[in-house]
């Protein structure tokens, strides 16, 4: 790993951090404001409701790529950019108010999608959506939805691939299912023309400037549930071009899926809102132990994520993240006294 490389480690890592703290900055005025949308949270329906929606959602966006309605997915994608921004923003001002900055944020990704806004509106999505489920889903049905997403993003990347379709279809649409991370102030991503990242599944063994991008083989593509994707832009001066071989050949920007930010956090949330674990005394946030090393296990799965990608092959996110999510959750809550029975939500079945 290249010292830009470790920079853009560090700037992931900062995104996944800042849409946990702003799910759970987020929990209490949703709950108060009354937007959980079941009655009964801890109904693990809840979870197989969402499932339905996601594989719903995934053959609506592979036949809107297939047709070529790419503007189809790009506005309903900014719609709700828009839409997820103004719950963030109506916690802290008045819903009229609140529509203001809502609008910019999808007006910016209309009319200059940059990687800046990209990421902005990413976090602002990130956090509004982890709080919204986090409240909605209870413990168990939280732990429900993140591990059918691990087994079916696994699924989705290394069996059927039709995730790696999808990632090859959002690449170049500029819009919010990715975060983009740039290894270097002066990248663009609307420069960036993804190379590397393109035809994964026509099993060619090299691209246009002799860089290798067949599928999981050599293609740094990473795919989840959401089509979101971990992928690596190459710098536009390396080797291949002639340049100095000699010259430091770190990527340019990688990209990793905004549901691999999302899916995991809506455990921190849900923890930090139905575990009967004490609360710790953090301003701003509510935070008690299980949700706080939840949120240390996410990171490490994402370190470990990000490592393997640098390697040049494929990996599907979600089984890291969540297992990382997971494994730190219950951790935590038997550190805090937490019987497992109820740390898993089943006190109320047994």
């Amino acid at each position: 790993m290249f010292p830009r490389e470790y920079r853009g480690v560090a700037f992931a890592v900062a995104l996944f951090v800042l849409v946990q703290l702003g799910a759970l900055a987020l929990v209490p005025s949703f709950a108060e404001s009354g937007y959980q949308p079941v009655d009964d949270p801890q109904d693990p329906v809840n979870s197989l409701i969402y499932i339905v929606a996601i594989v719903v959602m995934t053959g609506f966006m592979l036949a809107a790529f297939r047709y070529e309605l790419d503007w189809a997915i790009r506005l309903l994608i900014v719609g709700v950019s828009g839409w997820l921004s103004w719950y963030v923003f109506s916690a802290i001002l008045p819903p009229l108010l609140a529509a203001i900055p809502a609008i910019a944020v999808a007006v910016g990704l209309l009319v200059h999608p940059e990687w800046y806004v990209i990421d902005s509106a990413g976090v602002l999505m990130g956090a509004g959506a982890a709080g919204l489920f986090g409240i909605t889903f209870g413990i168990l049905p939280a732990l429900i939805l993140l591990v059918f997403l691990a087994i079916y993003d696994a699924i989705s990347v290394y069996g059927t691939e039709h995730m790696l379709t999808l990632a090859e279809g959002v690449m170049d649409l500029n819009i919010p299912v990715v975060l983009v991370i740039p290894t270097t102030l002066s990248y663009s991503l609307l420069e960036d023309d993804f190379s590397g990242a393109a035809d994964v599944h026509e099993g060619d063994d090299e691209g246009e400037e002799g860089e290798p991008i067949k599928g999981d083989e050599d293609g740094e593509i990473t795919a989840d549930s959401d089509d979101e994707i971990t992928a690596d832009s190459d710098d536009e001066h390396d080797t291949a071009d002639g340049d100095d071989p000699d010259e430091d050949p770190s990527r340019d920007a990688f990209f990793i899926g905004l549901g691999d930010a999302v899916i995991p956090a809506v455990l921190v949330a849900s923890a930090a809102t139905f575990s009967p674990a004490p609360h710790l005394s953090v301003p701003v946030v509510g935070l008690n132990l299980p949700a706080l090393l939840a949120m240390v296990g996410i990171v490490a799965g994402l370190l470990v994520l990000m490592s393997w990608v640098m390697k040049g092959r494929a990996h599907a996110g979600l089984p890291l993240l969540n297992g990382g999510a997971i494994g730190g959750y219950l951790i935590g809550s038997l550190l805090a006294g937490v019987p497992l029975i109820e740390a898993v939500g089943l006190g109320p079945f047994v």
